[in-house]
């Protein structure tokens, strides 16, 4: 069996009111995915209009797409750069203090290739608080970032991420413990060295 694009069809899947669909495409072509810089607030009540659960201070800049809002919850203080793009087909979560980069992909679809019809594939991304997805980067259908993990310039995380660990490369792998300055340190007791 080959593949055969001209039997692919979305199944089951709903994304919501064609009106609400079509209604939320020239919004999102023409205020948030725009080179004009709206203010934030005007942003932030239009996802909330579309049915996003939005935090206090969201910082959203110029040219961010955001597939369906119905499908998106994002925390308290979160950036979200030039450029990026949230395809939620399936649901996204971002929690409080989150750094979304420029050029970002969370990408929560994909096709199964091994299937003739190239079906959906989809799964629903986590971020916890306190992570940054660096520019370019891309995280995958159903991965979890856990709390304050970083995701570098360019890497793809398709598996989970660790609280705590910066990850690098395509795949992602772990490089090394995030540490902020401030924060406590564990100490050591030298016997158990």
């Amino acid at each position: 069996m080959k593949t055969n694009l001209a039997a692919f069809n979305t199944g089951g899947y709903y994304a919501g009111p064609r009106w609400k669909v079509l209604a939320w495409y020239f919004c999102n072509y023409y205020i948030l995915y725009s080179a004009f810089p709206w203010p934030f607030a005007l942003k932030r009540a239009l996802l909330r209009l579309f049915g996003a659960r939005i935090g206090k201070g969201l910082v959203i800049k110029t040219r961010v797409r955001i597939k369906y809002p119905w499908r998106l919850t994002i925390g308290d203080h979160c950036w979200l750069g030039e450029d990026v793009w949230i395809d939620n087909l399936a649901d996204v979560t971002i929690e409080d203090h989150v750094c979304i980069s420029q050029g970002a992909l969370l990408l929560t679809g994909n096709h199964d290739y091994k299937q003739p019809d190239f079906p959906y594939r989809l799964g629903e991304i986590h971020i916890a608080s306190g992570v940054w997805i660096g520019a370019m980067a891309v995280v995958c259908a159903g991965v979890t970032c856990g709390s304050h993990a970083v995701l570098t310039v360019n890497a793809v995380a398709s598996k989970d991420l660790m609280p705590w660990w910066i990850y690098s490369g395509n795949p992602a792998v772990a490089v090394r413990k995030r540490e902020i300055a401030g924060a406590p340190v564990k100490v050591l007791n030298a016997a158990a060295i």
